[in-house]
């Protein structure tokens, strides 16, 4: 069962969402010390969740003890090798392009807030290089991408452990006849983003990613289309990529032009700004949707006083930011609905994606605003840094548990979260409790089973509330709602990385 894409439904203003808007500014005063959170806990757990997601041969140092290989043949069959990487929410396929997607968005995270993460930095890294390791698996071929292993209809008929799988581990790949601009787009701002992780670390590891990262923008660019067009029976509905290739094409431009300076790069992204796209969706951001991104990380050139000419993108953030901003009344709301607790919603399923995605962009454009000493002037109002990073930590606070239900939305935190999230490994018996083969149709009883998961995926956040009723049904067969992914987490990271080193917000 899939996620559906970031951008089911635009959304518009409102009156539910004037009304709301208001309120929120309430709420976030009410509950900014409602309840008080360990966010250092937090971030480790959430760093923990994707060892839970790992595929391959697991490291001596894997603390989820409950989940052993998996998949160690992948391409074998295709006579490659496509070993490892992340299985992306709770089946048992590895889809390349939200797995570049989580890379690129760890690797900021840590590039951005890193300095944040402490004595759970080197967890992070770790997390990052265990999806670079297979995107430079998966890239390793010229002028081709493989994109997924597994066929997901047959996965997604069955309930097993990825221990156990025996449905088919078919590879599928992009290439020049059949091209993949946006998960080739992807992939390479993944690979330029860590290589900026690993600059001081791993200098040889660093320019191995800038390299690839080049030679696959390069073919992202040069055979132009959409995955989804080219492997639609494979991908689609699953990853299917709803928004088009060109966003990914500038996204992943303004990722090699910020890992390596080339001026190259900067020419490329204003000379196709406008036929790509750059002004599109000002307020969408995930998987699918690049742009809100675009326009924050290219912005921070902007507010430091480099790339004046930019300008463009510094005025399409400041847009996203009045788009989100609840503080503009009645008169003014926002383009985004938020729920009486508080919660940023938008339509389509796994609200939890748009939230920590979205709030990870305020947070890091509210960063760049406070080091340039600026704010944001809406229509009839200001949204400064400080306003912005209590949103944030608003949309933060109520993962964990600040919200109308009084519970954490993270598996393991706190002392009520989701027992039953659509998982396979963790709503079957582990390795260890049940060493017998659990064949597809047999993990039926465990998925209908209405008691808590055997396996606790500590740090896993969840899809979370369905609508703006603030309600949630702990069910595995609400996949919209119980189900994890690693694109929720990945930004998540950063947020919490942020407010465990400024808790009260007070710098």
């Amino acid at each position: 069962m899939r996620v559906p894409a970031t951008n089911l439904g635009r959304l518009t203003a409102t009156a539910t969402a004037a009304a709301v808007g208001v309120a929120v500014v309430a709420v976030l005063v009410a509950n900014a010390a409602a309840m008080e959170h360990d966010y250092g806990d937090a971030l480790r757990k959430s760093i923990m969740f994707f060892e839970g997601q790992r595929s391959g041969r697991l490291p001596p140092s894997q603390r989820v003890m409950w989940r052993r290989d998996s998949g160690l043949h992948d391409g074998a069959d295709d006579g490659v090798d496509l070993t490892g990487g992340y299985y992306d929410a709770g089946d048992n396929v590895k889809f390349g392009f939200p797995m570049a997607f989580t890379a690129t968005l760890l690797s900021w995270s840590i590039i951005d807030f890193g300095r944040s993460m402490g004595p759970h930095l080197n967890d992070a890294i770790a997390a990052v290089r265990w999806a670079t390791d297979y995107l430079l698996k998966a890239t390793a071929v010229p002028s081709v991408v493989y994109v997924q292993v597994g066929d997901a209809f047959r996965d997604h008929s069955c309930w097993e452990r990825p221990e156990d799988m025996d449905t088919p581990r078919t590879v599928y790949k992009v290439d020049r006849d059949h091209p993949g601009s946006d998960v080739a787009g992807e992939s390479a701002a993944a690979l330029a983003a860590a290589s900026i992780v690993f600059r001081s670390r791993d200098p040889a590891y660093s320019r191995l990613l800038l390299d690839r990262a080049i030679t696959v923008f390069e073919y992202a660019d040069k055979y132009r289309g959409a995955y989804s067009t080219s492997l639609r029976r494979a991908v689609c509905p699953f990853y299917c990529d709803f928004d088009g290739y060109q966003d990914e094409l500038l996204w992943g431009a303004a990722w090699l032009h910020k890992a390596s300076r080339r001026r190259e790069y900067r020419e490329y992204i204003m000379r196709n700004q406008d036929v790509l796209g750059a002004g599109d969706s000002v307020n969408e951001f995930g998987w699918d949707n690049k742009h809100a991104g675009i326009n924050v990380l290219i912005s921070k050139e902007v507010l430091m006083g480099r790339d004046d000419y930019l300008q463009s993108f510094r005025m399409r953030a400041d847009n996203f930011i009045c788009s989100v901003f609840p503080g503009g009344g009645p008169s003014h709301p926002p383009q985004i609905q938020y729920s009486p607790g508080g919660l940023l919603f938008k339509q389509g399923g796994s609200n939890m994606q748009h939230v920590t995605a979205l709030s990870f962009l305020i947070l890091s454009y509210a960063n760049y605003l406070s080091h340039a000493n600026h704010h944001v002037t809406c229509q009839g109002y200001t949204a400064t840094s400080a306003q912005l990073k209590m949103l944030a930590k608003r949309q933060v606070d109520y993962i964990l548990g600040n919200n109308p239900l009084g519970m954490s939305y993270m598996v393991g935190y706190g002392d009520r979260y989701p027992k039953r999230i659509h998982h396979r490994a963790s709503s079957l018996p582990s390795v260890r409790a049940h060493p017998g083969r659990i064949r597809c149709k047999e993990g039926t009883r465990y998925y209908l089973n209405p008691g808590p998961n055997p396996n606790v995926l500590v740090g896993a956040v969840v899809g979370g509330p369905a609508n703006l009723s603030d309600a949630f049904s702990d069910t595995r067969q609400l996949f919209q709602v119980s189900e994890p992914t690693t694109y929720i987490n990945a930004p998540l990271l950063g947020l919490l990385a942020y407010f465990y080193s400024h808790p009260n917000l007070s710098n």
